[in-house]
Order: structure tokens, then sequence, then C-alpha cells
């Protein structure tokens, strides 16, 4: 359940950024030229896997980054489960979230001014 429902997250992430992405930063369970390739192909961006180096805890780079915006999207009743049938509603539902999370925080810098 968990490599569907990332997979799906990361395809709709690539269709929501295709336009405006350079760089990539998966786990290392999307390891593989082939993914890599396709990626390249539909967004022209370059794909850097983030990966453990050794068997003892660590910080992962840039890790927090993705796991970050997931959280902000499970805070969204509609986001947590796959209820949209068309993929067109889900991407709606991304920019939205997103947009009301960027005009909250411009709206704090507003009061702080």
């Amino acid at each position: 359940m968990g490599k569907l429902w990332s997979s799906k997250r990361a395809s709709l992430l690539l269709s929501i950024s295709a336009l405006h992405l350079s760089v990539v930063w998966v786990d290392q369970g999307f390891i593989g030229a082939n993914f890599a390739r396709v990626v390249n192909q539909l967004t022209g961006a370059e794909v850097e896997v983030i990966g453990r180096h050794s068997a003892e805890f660590e910080i992962l780079p840039k890790r927090w980054m993705v796991e970050r915006t997931f959280a902000w999207w499970n805070s969204c009743r509609r986001l947590s489960q796959d209820y949209e049938v068309l993929p067109e509603m889900s991407q709606a539902m991304f920019y939205g979230v997103m947009t009301r999370l960027m005009l909250r925080r411009l709206a704090k810098l507003q009061e702080q001014t």
C-alpha cells in the first residue's frame, strides 16, 4: 500500500510541477536508471536519490522537505484518502491546498509588518 501511495503522489507531483522542476529528490525506493530516464523525458529534471550511507541513524538531507509537504497534504481531509475519481480533481485539490497554505503565510507576514 505504501509503494502505491507514494508512486501515485509522486506521479501527481510530477504532473503538477512539470514545467518548473529542475531536480527531483527521491528516496532509495526509486533507484533505477529507467525511473530517472522517464522523469527526465517527462519533465527535463534530473533525479537525485537521497539515501543512507550507513546502517546507523542519520538525518537525510532534503528528506524533511518532502515529508513536511506530505504532512501538509494529509492535513486536508480530501487529500488524506483517494476520494477523487478524476486525476484532474486531485490536481485541483493540491493547487487549492498549497494556495491556502501560501496565503496563510503571506497573511502572517502582512500582520508582522
